[in-house]
């Protein structure tokens, strides 16, 4: 197994339903672990579960992150340019990544160097706090491990369609109230955002 330090190169989509469902999935083509998915759900009792490939990802990320219950079977995405479908234990998700906002049109600005930098990193975790709130970009959830989150990009999400435990979510609705995994939440409003995250000893 890979050691508990990394950096996680890909996308994490946040996203909540009319149910109260809300979703998290990162999808990381390049990682320690090589190419996988994981799923992130709180139910709208704060009951917060784990969809992991395999055990070796499953223990790293319950190691760094907060749940309630870990799952570990087959997490499967499929990227066709906006068009997205996770697939795992119980979920099926499709949704339908939008236009980029101003936000997402100033990270595309930064060079990746410094916007990778983790001294730049936590001097921008003021700045997402006022303009994101719930967001973070600095912070440890616990585990010993601080982590740094660094933005590259930012759509919005424009529909989805969840379906969990057999039973349909509900329309695309505001990640309210922020998920309880971590040190911060994804963007109140459902988003993909293209990011670099490193994992690092406390």
């Amino acid at each position: 197994m890979p050691r508990a330090v990394g950096r996680f190169d890909g996308w994490i989509a946040g996203l909540g339903t009319a149910a109260g469902l809300r979703v998290v999935v990162g999808h990381w083509p390049h990682s320690p672990f090589g190419t996988f998915t994981d799923v992130m759900l709180e139910q709208p009792d704060g009951h917060r579960v784990l969809l992991a490939p395999d055990q070796d990802v499953a223990d790293f990320v319950a190691g760094t992150y907060r749940f309630d219950e870990v799952r570990v079977g087959d997490v499967v995405a499929t990227v066709d340019g906006p068009h997205w479908r996770v697939s795992a234990d119980l979920l099926d998700l499709t949704f339908r990544a939008d236009v980029r906002p101003p936000l997402g049109r100033l990270l595309r600005l930064v060079p990746r160097p410094l916007a990778t930098a983790r001294w730049w990193v936590t001097g921008i975790d003021v700045v997402a706090r006022a303009v994101l709130p719930g967001v973070r970009t600095r912070g440890s959830a616990g585990g010993g491990r601080s982590e740094f989150y660094a933005a590259l990009d930012l759509h919005r999400v424009r529909s989805a369609a969840v379906r969990w435990e057999g039973a349909d979510q509900g329309p695309l609705a505001p990640v309210s109230p922020p998920v309880r995994f971590g040190f911060g939440s994804t963007p109140r409003t459902p988003s993909l955002v293209r990011v670099v995250t490193l994992v690092r000893p406390g």
